[in-house]
């Protein structure tokens, strides 16, 4: 066995040096676009297979599994920050403000943190609270770009 596996080692290497420059040059060339080509496909493939969507107070209630870790997303509702030490105390409501989740963070609070934004945290559901990951917190600005309303 061994000696096939060599034999056959040889004649490709005979084969190799055998060959023309400027073939043995576009073989190379093939060989490594379609590396290439496969680890792009790679990297593609497992940074969409990574992406989790951030579920909504209301879908996280309705459709938790236990121990599974999500990203919750939603305001902050109004009169709801307190802390305690480094465990800061809140909770995360539905756009709509139809349903809420409270939530238990440790970590770097975000300096535009506050009451009505809306933030996305990274965690579990345990209980009926939300106990989210250490610095997991993400405040998302809001845009300059939409219009005010004014009445």
């Amino acid at each position: 066995m061994r000696s096939a596996s060599l034999a056959v080692s040889v004649n490709a290497l005979v084969i190799m040096q055998a060959m023309d420059p400027s073939r043995k040059r576009r073989l190379r060339l093939v060989i490594a676009l379609s590396v290439a080509v496969l680890l792009a496909g790679a990297l593609v493939y497992t940074s969409f297979n990574a992406a989790t969507e951030a579920s909504t107070p209301s879908g996280l209630r309705s459709s938790v599994t236990p121990g599974k870790s999500y990203e919750l997303t939603g305001k902050v509702v109004k009169g709801s920050i307190d802390r305690h030490g480094e465990e800061l105390r809140f909770a995360i409501r539905d756009r709509d403000g139809s349903a809420s989740v409270p939530v238990v963070y440790t970590g770097v609070v975000p300096d535009p943190f506050r009451e009505g934004r809306e933030v996305i945290v990274s965690g579990a559901l345990e209980r009926g609270t939300f106990n989210a990951e250490r610095d997991s917190l993400v405040t998302k600005c809001p845009s300059k770009f939409t219009e005010d309303k004014q009445t």
